[in-house]
Protein backbone atom coordinates (compact mmCIF):
# COMPACT_ATOMS: atom_id res chain seq x y z
CA UNK A 1 0.00 0.00 0.00
CA UNK A 2 1.54 3.04 -0.75
CA UNK A 3 1.33 6.77 0.81
CA UNK A 4 -0.30 8.32 -1.66
CA UNK A 5 -3.68 5.85 -0.95
CA UNK A 6 -3.19 6.27 2.73
CA UNK A 7 -3.43 9.96 2.94
CA UNK A 8 -6.41 11.27 3.36
CA UNK A 9 -7.63 13.86 0.83
CA UNK A 10 -6.13 17.59 1.32
CA UNK A 11 -9.38 19.42 1.48
CA UNK A 12 -11.46 19.30 5.20
CA UNK A 13 -14.60 20.32 6.29
CA UNK A 14 -13.89 23.93 6.52
CA UNK A 15 -13.10 24.23 2.81
CA UNK A 16 -15.98 23.10 1.31
CA UNK A 17 -18.43 25.48 -0.95
CA UNK A 18 -20.61 25.97 1.92
CA UNK A 19 -18.31 27.89 4.00
CA UNK A 20 -19.46 31.74 3.86
CA UNK A 21 -16.61 33.58 5.69
CA UNK A 22 -15.33 36.36 3.86
CA UNK A 23 -11.60 36.07 4.94
CA UNK A 24 -11.81 32.05 3.62
CA UNK A 25 -12.66 33.07 0.41
CA UNK A 26 -10.37 36.08 -0.02
CA UNK A 27 -8.88 33.93 -3.19
CA UNK A 28 -12.17 33.79 -4.50
CA UNK A 29 -12.92 37.47 -3.98
CA UNK A 30 -9.82 38.87 -5.78
CA UNK A 31 -10.50 36.66 -9.17
CA UNK A 32 -13.88 38.08 -9.46
CA UNK A 33 -14.04 41.51 -11.44
CA UNK A 34 -17.46 41.51 -10.98
CA UNK A 35 -18.08 41.55 -7.61
CA UNK A 36 -15.17 44.20 -7.30
CA UNK A 37 -16.84 46.80 -9.60
CA UNK A 38 -20.31 46.15 -7.86
CA UNK A 39 -18.34 46.43 -4.59
CA UNK A 40 -16.61 49.82 -5.73
CA UNK A 41 -19.59 51.24 -6.70
CA UNK A 42 -21.66 50.35 -4.08
CA UNK A 43 -18.79 52.05 -1.64
CA UNK A 44 -18.73 55.00 -4.01
CA UNK A 45 -22.73 55.70 -3.31
CA UNK A 46 -22.32 54.96 0.53
CA UNK A 47 -19.42 56.88 1.25
CA UNK A 48 -20.81 60.90 0.33
CA UNK A 49 -24.18 59.41 2.23
CA UNK A 50 -22.19 58.31 5.37
CA UNK A 51 -20.04 61.32 5.32
CA UNK A 52 -22.92 63.91 5.07
CA UNK A 53 -24.95 62.01 7.70
CA UNK A 54 -21.47 62.48 9.51
CA UNK A 55 -21.46 66.37 8.88
CA UNK A 56 -25.39 66.99 9.64
CA UNK A 57 -25.76 65.12 13.08
CA UNK A 58 -22.30 67.39 13.90
CA UNK A 59 -24.42 70.25 12.85
CA UNK A 60 -27.40 68.99 14.87
CA UNK A 61 -25.16 68.44 17.76
CA UNK A 62 -23.51 72.18 17.73
CA UNK A 63 -27.51 73.34 17.60
CA UNK A 64 -28.52 71.53 20.62
CA UNK A 65 -25.73 72.68 22.56
CA UNK A 66 -26.16 75.76 21.84
CA UNK A 67 -29.80 75.93 22.63
CA UNK A 68 -29.28 74.13 25.48
CA UNK A 69 -27.18 77.01 26.91
CA UNK A 70 -29.28 79.59 26.24
CA UNK A 71 -32.15 77.66 28.15
CA UNK A 72 -29.94 77.36 30.71
CA UNK A 73 -29.41 80.93 30.72
CA UNK A 74 -33.02 82.14 29.96
CA UNK A 75 -33.98 79.84 32.80
CA UNK A 76 -31.19 81.56 35.74
CA UNK A 77 -32.72 84.83 34.28
CA UNK A 78 -36.22 83.85 35.24
CA UNK A 79 -35.49 82.50 38.80
CA UNK A 80 -33.50 86.04 39.16
CA UNK A 81 -36.89 87.55 38.03
CA UNK A 82 -38.58 85.60 40.33
CA UNK A 83 -36.42 86.22 43.21
CA UNK A 84 -36.77 89.87 42.42
CA UNK A 85 -40.27 90.58 42.77
CA UNK A 86 -41.98 90.51 45.55
CA UNK A 87 -45.33 89.27 44.44
CA UNK A 88 -44.16 86.43 42.18
CA UNK A 89 -45.36 85.84 38.98
CA UNK A 90 -46.46 82.38 38.03
CA UNK A 91 -43.08 81.31 36.17
CA UNK A 92 -42.54 78.10 38.47
CA UNK A 93 -44.69 76.00 35.41
CA UNK A 94 -42.73 77.72 32.73
CA UNK A 95 -39.78 77.22 34.92
CA UNK A 96 -40.35 73.31 34.67
CA UNK A 97 -41.19 73.58 31.00
CA UNK A 98 -37.73 74.80 30.68
CA UNK A 99 -36.55 72.51 32.16
CA UNK A 100 -38.09 69.22 30.47
CA UNK A 101 -37.30 70.72 27.62
CA UNK A 102 -33.79 70.83 28.83
CA UNK A 103 -33.85 67.41 29.73
CA UNK A 104 -35.39 66.14 26.39
CA UNK A 105 -32.55 68.13 24.44
CA UNK A 106 -29.82 66.26 26.49
CA UNK A 107 -31.45 62.71 25.57
CA UNK A 108 -31.57 63.57 21.93
CA UNK A 109 -27.68 64.71 22.17
CA UNK A 110 -27.20 61.71 23.98
CA UNK A 111 -28.64 59.81 21.37
CA UNK A 112 -27.24 61.87 18.54
CA UNK A 113 -23.87 61.24 19.77
CA UNK A 114 -24.22 57.52 19.95
CA UNK A 115 -25.51 56.97 16.32
CA UNK A 116 -22.01 59.70 15.25
CA UNK A 117 -19.81 57.01 17.22
CA UNK A 118 -21.74 54.38 15.40
CA UNK A 119 -21.48 56.52 11.77
CA UNK A 120 -17.59 57.19 12.89
CA UNK A 121 -16.92 52.93 13.67
CA UNK A 122 -18.54 52.51 9.98
CA UNK A 123 -16.59 55.29 8.21
CA UNK A 124 -13.43 53.09 9.29
CA UNK A 125 -15.04 50.16 8.77
CA UNK A 126 -15.32 51.46 5.30
CA UNK A 127 -11.53 52.49 5.30
CA UNK A 128 -10.13 49.20 6.10
CA UNK A 129 -11.97 47.48 4.06
CA UNK A 130 -11.40 50.02 1.21
CA UNK A 131 -7.63 49.36 2.00
CA UNK A 132 -7.93 45.71 2.74
CA UNK A 133 -9.36 45.37 -0.85
CA UNK A 134 -7.03 47.34 -2.91
CA UNK A 135 -3.98 45.60 -1.05
CA UNK A 136 -5.81 42.39 -1.86
CA UNK A 137 -5.95 43.31 -5.57
CA UNK A 138 -2.55 44.57 -6.04
CA UNK A 139 -1.61 41.50 -4.42
CA UNK A 140 -3.42 39.54 -6.99
CA UNK A 141 -1.98 41.36 -9.89
CA UNK A 142 1.67 41.03 -8.84
CA UNK A 143 0.42 37.37 -8.44
CA UNK A 144 -1.23 36.77 -11.58
CA UNK A 145 1.48 39.18 -13.82
CA UNK A 146 4.35 36.78 -11.98
CA UNK A 147 2.34 33.35 -12.33
CA UNK A 148 1.48 34.90 -16.02
CA UNK A 149 5.26 34.89 -17.01
CA UNK A 150 6.39 31.91 -15.31
CA UNK A 151 3.26 30.08 -17.42
CA UNK A 152 5.29 31.21 -20.52
CA UNK A 153 8.64 30.28 -19.64
CA UNK A 154 7.28 26.96 -18.50
CA UNK A 155 5.54 26.41 -22.14
CA UNK A 156 8.47 27.49 -23.71
CA UNK A 157 10.53 24.84 -22.07
CA UNK A 158 7.97 22.39 -23.13
CA UNK A 159 8.08 23.53 -26.53
CA UNK A 160 11.66 23.32 -26.66
CA UNK A 161 11.68 19.24 -25.33
CA UNK A 162 9.17 18.50 -28.03
CA UNK A 163 11.41 19.70 -30.87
Amino acid sequence: MSTEESTPPAMDIDTTSDNTSIDDKIEDFCENPTRDALTEGLMSLLKPTVDQLDERIRATRICQIELKQRIESLSDVLNKINEALQCPFETDSYVKKLINAKQKITVVSNILQVTQERINKLHQAVEKNTSKRKALLDHSSIYSSSSSSTTHVVEEKEVGTEN
